[in-house]
């Protein structure tokens, strides 16, 4: 340590007050497994050494904080179904080709769930209008994610970054329209009703985009008024998707109910 080499007297040798075990890491070892060596032995640097005990480097307490930061956003973003290489800057195609196949595993989950209330409820607007509103609360979730890491890091402000809403209302369209048609196909197939189906991307689509647009505002909104958007987004866009999910797809499916009969 600093403190020994300071206070020690000058005739002494480095070898006399050195420590022969201390704890390292190779520079091939994961940043979170060195942050929780940091973090476990109270370390304000560690050496970085090769085979050879050689050192190369350290990893200081500011590097670890640093990457503690990062760790967390990341997890963050896993737990929505987002890459950490999405930002609000990110492209349309770049964000459909990181949030798409997520969306299509969480249409599969939906359907297993779904049959699950088949199973119990005959009613077919009840099955549909399950997989529509689960799956704009994960999309929901998608968008919620990137703007609450974005506003931890920055802030966000609608007239600056108003591309960046636009882009989630067409990444609605966009994904809402896959697994519309996804959907639509498994359901005209189980219940031999394409008007159904119709109604079922329609409505798919109508709660993606809602998912986008209360994902995107929510955040602001309450970053604007003072609260912590990580801790209450959720439950506005999850209210936000389930609403008007069901709303949108019994809605249509009122209307166009001497079609579905």
């Amino acid at each position: 340590d600093l403190r020994d080499i300071l206070s020690s007297d000058k005739d002494i040798l480095m070898s006399d007050i050195m420590k022969e075990n201390f704890i390292s890491v190779g520079p091939e070892m994961d940043q979170e497994e060195v942050a929780k060596l940091v973090s476990k032995y109270d370390l304000k640097a560690i050496p970085v050494v090769n085979q050879r005990m050689a050192i190369l480097g350290i990893v200081t307490v500011d590097d670890i904080i640093d990457v503690i930061v990062e760790e967390y956003n990341e997890d963050m973003l896993e737990m929505g179904g987002v890459s950490k290489e999405e930002s609000l800057d990110t492209t349309l195609f770049q964000s459909i080709k990181l949030r798409l196949p997520w969306l299509l595993i969480n249409l599969i989950t939906a359907f297993m769930a779904s049959f699950t209330v088949k199973v119990f409820e005959g009613t077919i607007a009840q099955v549909v209008a399950t997989i529509i509103s689960g799956m704009g609360g994960n999309a929901g979730s998608q968008t919620q994610s990137i703007l609450v890491r974005q506003i931890a890091t920055d802030k966000v402000d609608f007239k600056r970054n108003w591309k960046s809403f636009v882009k989630e209302i067409f990444l609605g369209i966009i994904n809402g329209t896959v697994n519309g048609l996804i959907t639509a196909v498994i359901v005209i197939i189980l219940y031999r009703n394409i008007f159904l189906g119709v109604i079922t991307v329609i409505a798919m689509v109508g709660n993606l985009v809602v998912a986008g647009i209360f994902g995107f505002l929510v955040p602001v909104v309450l970053d604007k008024f003072g609260a912590d958007p990580a801790v209450s987004s959720s439950i506005f866009v999850t209210t936000a998707t389930d609403v008007l999910g069901f709303f949108i797809f019994l809605g249509l499916a009122n209307i166009f109910l001497p079609m579905l009969i």
